[in-house]
């Protein structure tokens, strides 16, 4: 069966810059299909602020992914996810509805205050909602959101779910894990021919799955959008 593919850039910040521009050469085969996810609230540069700028007069669709994607890890549940999937890169938890709330207003409001095209897909760091509820963020202006297990169309408040996969294996235990995790969505793409979600991290090409990487692109047949994955899903 035909495999389709999203693939979203994580962590666009001011240092990775470089490493976005060397992911999308990868991508050259999927054109502007690409969206990358931008944390706002960091020490851009007029210079940096170009560059996004100029991704999107390509095409590429700039996303919102949090204020500083980090926080230090304080409730027993983050603490829990933290060990196992996020270190402390899961912003939006230990803390209030309220709090996550008003950071993914600063952040869209980032956009505006820059100039950049106002996002419309929401991707919360580590793919961890937290407090955030799907309706905070069609009120904030969003369309889609992105979570662990698939997308959520703010419009109709569905859960669409899409296979995904990871290339951020930096110890031998991630490495195995994701190998093995990766084969299994692989193959449920191809099977139920939903979109196969690959989420690329600015380091993926310097670490253990970068030859898998780069498989995983040469393999997919074609390309979407968010908006395509999630109106595919909906049909």
């Amino acid at each position: 069966m035909t495999l389709r593919a999203h693939a979203t850039i994580h962590d666009v910040r001011p240092d990775t810059l470089d490493r976005v521009d060397e992911l999308l050469r990868l991508l050259q085969v999927a054109g502007p299909r690409v969206a990358l996810l931008v944390v706002p609230g960091l020490a851009w540069t007029p210079a940096g602020i170009d560059r996004l700028r100029a991704w999107a007069v390509a095409g590429y669709e700039l996303a919102g992914h949090g204020w500083v994607h980090r926080r230090q890890p304080r409730s027993l549940y983050h603490r829990l996810h933290a060990r196992v999937v996020s270190r402390d890169q899961a912003e939006h938890l230990s803390t209030s509805r309220e709090d996550v709330r008003a950071l993914v207003a600063r952040g869209r409001r980032w956009f505006d205050h820059h100039e950049l095209p106002a996002p419309h897909f929401y991707v919360p760091p580590a793919w961890a909602m937290g407090a955030l509820l799907p309706h905070d963020l069609a009120e904030l202006g969003y369309r889609v959101a992105e979570v662990q297990w698939g997308y959520v169309d703010l419009a109709s408040g569905r859960f669409l779910s899409a296979p995904l996969v990871g290339f951020e294996a930096d110890t031998w235990w991630r490495e195995r894990a994701l190998a093995a995790f990766n084969a299994v969505e692989v193959a449920l793409a191809r099977r139920t021919g939903r979109p196969l979600r690959l989420g690329l991290h600015p380091f993926d090409l310097e670490l253990r799955r970068a030859e898998e990487a780069r498989r995983r692109v040469a393999e997919v047949d074609r390309w979407m959008t968010t908006d395509e994955a999630v109106a595919h899903l909906l049909d």
